[in-house]
């Protein structure tokens, strides 16, 4: 796959269309499909064209400066380089935030940081070696523990910088969340501290242990994201928006999700979603769920992040659920343009465009 676009593009008349879009999209009467791509700040620091300095993903975690370098640089190459329904070309402004990609929730919760070159950072499951453990930590976390009060520190950091610098001559905005306002989900916590293995059979033991973990989890991370969506408010003024993820529950069937996971769902959604539907993200494979999902959580939205039978997903779920999804990433990153184009036209023609 190419780093940078070969042809010139016309970015205002490339601006022009994608309001369009959006507009007859959001009206209800679409002039064709929005295309969006989805990525993190893991396609710049992958990419030698990109990561010319060869930041490190450690010092990303640990420094503000390296954070504010490349996002800004890697916002940039978006706006220039990526061909899809969003303006392209200098932005009015850069927006900061604050990344820690899928290890807040975990470091929050005690475990180490797993610092390893070429590879995404990972943690350390505190729990998988001795689970009685859990019952020596504190009943409630505080809330700036682990990466999340390092992640607040940022923000100050950050905030101060946006005063005195700007970027292609554009004003940067300083953060404006929280790390840790949401969560990656109470399965995904649950198995990255007591590891996947271990977790699933604790499942099964049926001695109180797996219910224990996940009333401290959900507990925690109900109180966390309430205190910090109360500071947000504070800060900020807005309220924090809100949206779901759990990628772990495609470790079990749904007649286990339903018995083991899902009281816990219910009871973040209860605290948080309000009287509105919202999205909900799931990497894995997940077809198995979906079709009850959207029975069982007030579900709006759907990010599959994984490759899915397109027309049976949408049979599954109906023509209200707006499906976030499309060809395989490993085709996008490996595959020729012709083959990408065809699986494109397979996956409109499927009958997933009969619906949001």
């Amino acid at each position: 796959m190419a780093t940078f676009l070969k042809e010139q593009v016309d970015f205002q008349r490339h601006n022009d269309e994608v309001r369009c879009v959006w507009e007859s999209y959001q009206a209800g009467k679409p002039l064709r499909v929005p295309l969006q791509i989805s990525g993190s700040i893991t396609n710049f620091f992958f990419n030698p064209d990109l990561n010319t300095h060869g930041y490190t993903f450690e010092q990303f975690f640990k420094d503000p400066s390296v954070q504010v370098e490349t996002q800004l640089q890697y916002a940039y190459w978006r706006k220039h380089h990526w061909r899809m329904d969003h303006e392209m070309g200098l932005p009015d402004s850069f927006s900061l935030y604050v990344d820690f990609q899928n290890s807040y929730d975990a470091s929050w919760a005690g475990a180490d940081m797993i610092y390893m070159d070429g590879y995404l950072p990972d943690t350390a499951p505190i729990f998988a070696e001795n689970r009685e453990k859990l019952y020596d930590m504190p009943k409630v976390l505080p809330v700036e523990s682990g990466l999340i009060g390092q992640g607040i520190a940022f923000i100050d950091e950050m905030e101060d910088y946006c005063k005195h610098h700007d970027f292609m001559g554009r004003p940067i905005i300083p953060p404006r969340a929280y790390p840790g306002e949401g969560c990656d989900g109470v399965l995904d916590l649950a198995y990255k501290l007591r590891g996947a293995d271990n977790l699933l059979m604790d499942m099964l033991d049926e001695d109180g242990y797996y219910e224990d973990l996940m009333e401290w989890i959900t507990s925690n991370l109900i109180h966390r994201m309430k205190t910090l969506r109360t500071w947000h408010k504070q800060r900020w003024g807005d309220e924090p928006g809100f949206g779901f993820a759990d990628d772990a529950i495609a470790l079990i069937s749904h007649e286990t999700y339903r018995q083991y996971v899902l009281p816990y769902h219910r009871r973040i959604y209860e605290a948080f979603a309000g009287d509105k539907k919202h999205l909900i993200h799931l990497c894995g494979a997940n077809m198995h769920h979906f079709e009850h999902l959207v029975k069982e959580l007030p579900i709006s939205a759907i990010d599959t992040g994984f490759p899915v039978d397109h027309g049976r997903l949408r049979k599954m779920v109906g023509p209200d659920i707006t499906l976030y999804t499309g060809p395989t990433v490993m085709l996008l990153q490996a595959g020729s343009e012709e083959a990408i184009v065809q699986e494109a036209i397979r996956i409109l023609k499927s009958g997933v465009t009969q619906g949001g």
